[in-house]
């Protein structure tokens, strides 16, 4: 698994992955425990990670339950959509951001640098961004109040646009080895942390139309990778958690 940025198994890390995966992202605090009790980590320990993440503003505390901040249900979001992409046919244009903004300070700066990441934008150089126009999503406010948006067809191939705007190779070939790293895993904790690496992976996915993407693309496979861990673990929550 090496180079494949898997992270350690932590409380913080079960209590997060676990409220990201589900609808809504609110559970009791007996059943984050319970969670925990799969992965060997006592409750105490959990209930620590909880009160930490309280007062790191990752999660808040109503009614003995533990819910997402607004910040985490954006991550959610993000990662929904990785996995479920908001696709519409692609008929050949671009979608451009040119920022027209003055006198910027460098929080909107960096706010817009990231949000332009979320739309899976790229950057062809400073203050000019694009994609296929082949995604719907809602532009946040600080890339509209900093940027026009244009439509337009690149002279030159497509295809060599899209591999010069993202690492596409790159892309694919550690998303081979997560998907078969997590196909071979058995192993509860094993699966749970490759699967969180798997989701952290689509959301770098470009989402390019296919005609733009090398052949034996994995996106759509490691996809199906990750919801077959998804299904099995959600049943084991069902059967062992949410009693």
């Amino acid at each position: 698994m090496d180079n494949l940025e898997i992270r350690p198994l932590t409380a913080r890390s079960v209590v997060l992955s676990t409220l990201l995966g589900v609808h809504p992202p609110r559970l009791p605090a007996r059943h984050l425990v319970r969670v925990g009790d799969l992965f060997g980590i006592a409750e105490g320990t959990i209930r620590v990670a909880l009160s930490r993440m309280v007062a790191a503003g990752d999660l808040v505390h109503s009614g003995g339950a533990y819910a997402l901040t607004e910040r985490l249900l954006e991550r959610q979001a993000r990662q929904d959509e990785s996995r479920l992409p908001p696709t519409v046919p692609w008929d050949g244009t671009w979608e451009i951001a040119v920022i027209t903004a003055e006198r910027r300070p460098a929080a909107d700066r960096a706010a817009l640098r990231q949000a332009m990441s979320a739309l899976r934008l790229a950057e062809l150089r400073e203050g000019t961004w694009l994609r296929p126009a082949n995604l719907t999503r809602t532009r946040p406010d600080t890339v509209v109040r900093q940027c026009t948006f244009l439509s337009g067809r690149p002279e030159e191939d497509p295809v060599a646009l899209a591999a010069s705007l993202w690492d596409l190779r790159g892309w694919a070939s550690k998303a081979r080895r997560l998907g078969e790293a997590l196909n071979c895993a058995t192993a509860i904790a094993e699966r749970f942390t490759l699967a969180a690496a798997v989701l952290r992976h689509l959301v770098d996915d470009p989402l390019l139309p296919p005609s733009l993407l090398p052949r034996d693309w994995p996106g759509p496979g490691l996809r199906e990778d990750y919801e077959r861990f998804k299904t099995d673990f959600e049943q084991l929550l069902t059967n062992h958690v949410l009693l």
